[in-house]
């Protein structure tokens, strides 16, 4: 099934966004979700994941600020992000995989295996 974001926009820095992708329910357990985001000419990287056994993960760079939670009444994952920074503009992307990768690999792509279109985050100085 298709992973859909929402939420993306333009903020300033130190402004908030959420954003959702849908659906986060599955059939397969354990499973994990996670967001990527993507500056124009880096490489993607892995921001925050959940997993069905209710353990979360966070780049260093994002921890405190960012918290990522699953509306299982609503099917949605959710991405709050506070005290947005410019250099955190990107396209941001919903990720879901089968299992549970080990906690050295929960931010790297290659644990993914479905993804969304993406949402962009606009952070102005």
């Amino acid at each position: 099934v298709q992973l859909v974001e929402s939420g993306g926009g333009s903020v300033q820095s130190g402004g908030s966004l959420r954003l959702s992708c849908a659906p986060s329910l599955y059939t397969y357990n354990p499973y994990c979700m996670a967001w990527f985001r993507q500056a124009p000419g880096k490489e993607r990287e892995g921001v925050a994941s959940w997993c069905s056994d209710g353990t979360t993960a966070y780049a260093w760079s994002v921890k405190d600020r960012f918290t990522i939670s699953q509306d299982t009444a609503k099917n949605t994952l959710y991405l709050q992000m506070n005290t947005l920074k410019p250099e955190e503009t990107g396209m941001y992307y919903c990720a879901k995989g089968i299992g549970r990768p080990s906690q050295e690999t929960l931010l790297r792509a290659g644990s993914y295996s479905s993804w969304g279109q993406g949402t962009q985050v606009t952070v102005s100085s």
